[in-house]
């Protein structure tokens, strides 16, 4: 296997080294999605790759994944006197043991001390928090695993809506997919936003997700939270009806309900005001119009009942950080006509 340093200077002396951190029973997908990212990223003053990657465990050889393809690896004595610019630990089922095992963190916070930026993919997060990396700092790791992350070590500022989080020189991401939008995020830091561009075209992904954009949807968040489906019926009358007045009172009776009951037991239950539900779904649905229809800003706007187009702009970047035009550009559907 080539060394690291081998593969530096086979590309140049300033290639930004990246270490992957893998350990048995890892998702094969939070390595190779951040790591094709790496690999191909060009540097725009050199016109050559921006980083030479390299990946290590414990004592280096095959580890497994959660699939029936092994990763080759070398062993991390290699790289503990190296520079490292940005170390990324991933995740996967083999986390949970990871986690408690003193010579995989021990590994982790020999690495983290020589590196430039230190970044986690899904449940890698478990691991960069069992050896303090994120204590006091912001984090988000994939949903399934956000409750364990906070009850588990509760000096972490644990967040479950964001895609990725950058707090200082630390950077975690969501499940498994997110860690392609983490490397990207990062190569746009790094090398400019054209060098992601063009990674983003050659993988043929979007470029790129916003860090505040949610891991999962708001009909998935829903469902979640009213599990016993109290609330079904009256979030899909919304979802068609959104021009109509679905001031809240207008949603108690829909629920034969007292206004002030209904707020209440609303609240309690879906962690959000009946105001900003309808404000969700209206967002919901202009995101799919902004990427299936040929619709103008305009349009939706009115379709999702925001009546103008500045009042969506507001409700996008609160919600999602981009503006509904910036959105379209990152998420239209292929063969979509452009409005007019």
């Amino acid at each position: 296997m080539t060394s690291f340093s081998a593969k530096i200077a086979e590309t140049r002396a300033g290639a930004r080294p990246v270490v992957f951190v893998v350990y048995p029973d890892i998702v094969l997908l939070d390595l190779v999605g951040p790591l094709q990212v790496f690999s191909h990223a060009p540097d725009p003053q050199t016109k050559t790759n921006g980083y030479a990657c390299a990946v290590v465990s414990l004592n280096g050889g095959m580890v497994t994944t959660n699939t029936v393809v092994p990763i080759p690896s070398e062993p991390v004595s290699r790289y503990l006197d190296a520079e490292i610019h940005t170390l990324v630990v991933v995740g996967g089922d083999g986390a949970n043991t990871a986690m408690h095992d003193t010579h995989v963190l021990d590994m982790v916070n020999a690495l983290a001390e020589r590196a430039q930026r230190v970044c986690s993919v899904c449940s890698g997060a478990l691991v960069l928090a069992a050896a303090g990396l994120l204590n006091g700092r912001r984090a988000v790791t994939h949903w399934d695993d956000c409750a364990t992350l906070e009850t588990g070590f509760p000096e972490v500022k644990v967040e479950i809506d964001p895609i990725y989080i950058k707090d200082g020189n630390v950077w975690t991401s969501a499940g498994i997919t997110a860690g392609i939008d983490m490397a990207l995020a990062v190569v746009a830091e790094d090398l400019g936003r054209r060098s992601a561009l063009r990674v983003a075209r050659s993988m043929v992904t979007h470029m790129a997700r916003a860090g505040g954009q949610s891991q999962f949807s708001p009909v998935l968040r829903r469902q979640l939270l009213d599990s016993t489906g109290r609330f079904e019926e009256l979030h899909h009358w919304v979802a068609d009806n959104l021009c109509q007045d679905l001031r809240v009172e207008e949603l108690a009776a829909k629920m034969n309900m007292s206004a002030r009951n209904f707020a209440r037991l609303y609240t309690g239950q879906m962690g959000l005001t009946p105001a900003k539900a309808v404000e969700a779904i209206r967002i919901e649905v202009a995101q799919d119009l902004l990427e299936t229809s040929g619709k103008t800003v305009k349009q939706i706007a009115a379709q999702c009942g925001f009546n103008d187009e500045e009042r969506m702009r507001r409700a996008f970047m609160r919600t999602l950080s981009v503006s509904p035009t910036d959105y379209r550009r990152g998420f239209r559907a292929q063969g979509i006509p452009k409005p007019h």
